[in-house]
């Protein structure tokens, strides 16, 4: 019973992933809004709030290629972020 259950989850979820890539749900991006804005508070573990110029805070973390490259951001840097679809998280992609 237990093994006709996962044969049927993978088969759904497998349906799910093509009829997906038909519809081109996935997120590109090139869809993703990149933003700028100043870093005005430093938080825990490389995460920063970030100011845009709109007046909004966008909670933002540093990127895997900022970390690996060691590059510091400070408070009041200004940065390019790019944001999630309702702009309230984001990831630091450059110091501008």
């Amino acid at each position: 019973m237990l093994t006709k259950l996962k044969l049927l989850t993978n088969v759904l979820i497998d349906e799910f992933c093509e009829y997906a890539t038909i519809l081109n749900i996935h997120m590109s991006k090139e869809i993703m809004p990149k933003v700028t804005g100043v870093i005005i508070e430093s938080l825990p573990n490389t995460t920063f709030r970030v100011e845009t110029p709109e007046g909004r805070v966008v909670l933002a973390y540093l990127s895997g290629k900022m970390r690996r490259f060691r590059i510091k951001v400070l408070v009041g840097d200004k940065v390019e972020v790019v944001t999630d679809h309702n702009g309230d998280k984001g990831r630091i992609e450059r110091r501008l």
